[in-house]
């Protein structure tokens, strides 16, 4: 009996649970190691912000899917993993062994490194990493807005800070919204044309940019690199994602950030028994494909790799394509699309990015009953 042991309930491993009840792995264990029995859907979350969706619309429960699996769910995080053994820790101190390991545990937000380079930020910021925790807090936040005008700083230029920003900034209109895009210029990884259209989209919504790093945190306030103060009720963070802190004593190849270096399989570069999907990892002949356009449609190829390994075949290449869709929503049920060099915007474009991100959370979802 071989064990695969699939850690994390990321996009990927959605999809890998939704064959299982049909396609079952025979000779195989299969084990879930998750910490929530659900799994948020973070292209729907600044919806839920912005007070479009209720974050029941945003969330895909585990276990319908694991009901008539066969798989076993550990309700657990790792802590360690010792791929020489092939050994996982978990955070109660259990351990698991694996034939293969695969990894979709999702974005994290270090918060020891970022407490380093924000003294204050883990008492006073609102992390959107752990989404989990940050779909639960949100509504304390929206009652804080219900006694008075909040002042709220979003920290990260990238798409989340953007969608945050401008999701906060539609959900309290009497706030003061401040995006802090850090050294380098808000929207900084898309093209011109891009970059031009979210600036002005900010513009329009009275949202204050200031391209300049944090420095710390205390209450009611934050200092920037320069060394001036700004006032904030609200600093939510929503920079990149890091790299989960026990990968680095795993064994495992990893790329100069410290994510999984995986092949055009999904498959460690050092570790053939590991595989990886989404922000954990870095394709390393594709190290720019990481992102949660990517991560989504890598479900049904690692699903395919899994099931091959497991039955003694050579994994296939999996080739994501060139150009992706990337779709930034602007609070008002409004958006900016972008694909290669090309880039529209409008009430149209939010539509089409409301039915693609509905037609997700369907597609994983049972119906409801009448």
């Amino acid at each position: 009996m071989k064990h695969l042991v699939m850690l994390g309930a990321g996009h990927a491993h959605v999809h890998m649970l939704s064959t299982l009840a049909s396609q079952g792995l025979a000779g195989v264990q299969v084990t879930l190691v998750a910490p929530h029995p659900r799994q948020l859907y973070s292209g729907m979350i600044p919806g839920y912000v912005a007070g479009h969706y209720l974050l029941d619309d945003c969330v895909i429960p585990l276990e319908p899917l694991l009901a008539n699996s066969g798989v076993q769910w550990l309700q657990r995080s790792a802590v360690a993993l010792d791929a020489q053994t092939r050994e996982l820790t978990l955070d109660d101190g259990s351990t698991i062994r694996y034939d293969v390991l695969s990894v979709n545990s999702g974005p994290v937000q270090d918060r020891q490194k970022i407490e380093h380079l924000m003294p204050g930020a883990r008492e006073h910021a609102l992390f959107v990493r752990p989404i989990e925790a940050f779909g639960a807090l949100w509504p304390q936040v929206v009652m804080l807005a219900q006694s008075r005008p909040l002042r709220v700083a979003v920290i990260g230029g990238g798409a989340a800070g953007i969608e945050l920003a401008c999701a906060v900034a539609y959900r309290f209109k009497t706030a003061s919204v401040t995006l802090l895009s850090g050294v380098t210029p808000v929207a900084a990884n898309y093209p011109a044309k891009v970059q031009a259209r979210v600036i002005n989209a900010l513009k329009d919504r009275n949202i204050t940019v200031i391209q300049e790093s944090v420095s710390a945190m205390a209450a009611g306030e934050v200092t920037l690199g320069s060394g001036a103060r700004l006032t904030c009720d609200v600093p939510i963070l929503a920079t990149g994602a890091q790299a989960p802190a026990w990968l680095q004593e795993s064994g495992l190849a990893l790329d100069g950030q410290g994510f999984m270096a995986v092949d055009a399989c999904q498959r460690s570069t050092s570790h053939p028994q590991v595989f990886a999907a989404g922000d954990v990892c870095t394709r390393m002949d594709r190290p720019h494909a990481r992102s949660g356009v990517y991560a989504v449609r890598a479900g049904a190829p690692l699903a395919h790799n899994l099931r091959a390994v497991l039955a003694g075949i050579e994994p296939s290449r999996y080739q994501p394509q060139d150009k992706t869709l990337n779709l930034l929503s602007c609070g008002n049920r409004y958006a900016i699309a972008s694909w290669g060099n090309w880039s529209a915007q409008g009430h149209w474009v939010w539509w089409l990015k409301n039915w693609i991100d509905r037609g997700f959370i369907k597609k994983y979802r049972p119906a409801a009953k009448p």
